[in-house]
């Protein structure tokens, strides 16, 4: 047996991987229950591997461009399958693809929406600059004092 097979594998712990990923602990024991990473055990304390830590990485990247952690769960359990990552490849391929798409639906959405809003922004400059001219310039304030009567409205009517 060579050096290299006896050397021990380097884990991590709980911190460790919360500091490096800025995520908390109780992020980590969420993915546990969800069995997406399952940690050894050292008395109480859990005791991640590398392939633990690459699974915690795959699951951050995941949520972050919007995959559920069932879509995240079902491309991690193609990970043990023996033929050198191609079926969690062509998962995830798949999956990203249905991302992207969704995104692409979501940008447009935005965009019309923005259209919307700045439309509306103009016809109400009109109405104020035609009516009350004087409060143009200062619309900003005077909304922010709209909000705030409200509130306080809202706060006397709730007592």
């Amino acid at each position: 047996m060579t050096a290299e097979l006896r050397r021990p594998m380097r884990t991590f712990t709980i911190r460790q991987l919360c500091l490096e990923f800025k995520c908390t602990p109780r992020a980590l024991r969420f993915y546990e229950d969800k069995g997406l990473l399952s940690p050894a055990r050292d008395g109480l304390n859990r005791v991640y591997s590398y392939k633990d830590r690459a699974r915690l990485q795959l699951i951050l990247r995941g949520k972050r461009v919007g995959l559920s952690l069932l879509e995240i769960g079902e491309i991690l359990a193609l990970y043990d399958v023996d033929d050198g990552g191609v079926t969690q490849n062509v998962r995830s391929l798949g999956k990203f693809r249905e991302r992207i798409h969704a995104l692409e639906r979501q940008r447009e959405d935005i965009d019309k929406a923005i259209e919307e809003l700045q439309g509306g922004c103009a016809k109400l400059e009109r109405v104020l600059a035609a009516t009350r001219p004087d409060l143009l310039p200062r619309a900003g304030d005077y909304d922010q004092m709209l909000r705030e009567r409200l509130g306080d409205a809202e706060h006397a009517g709730s007592n």
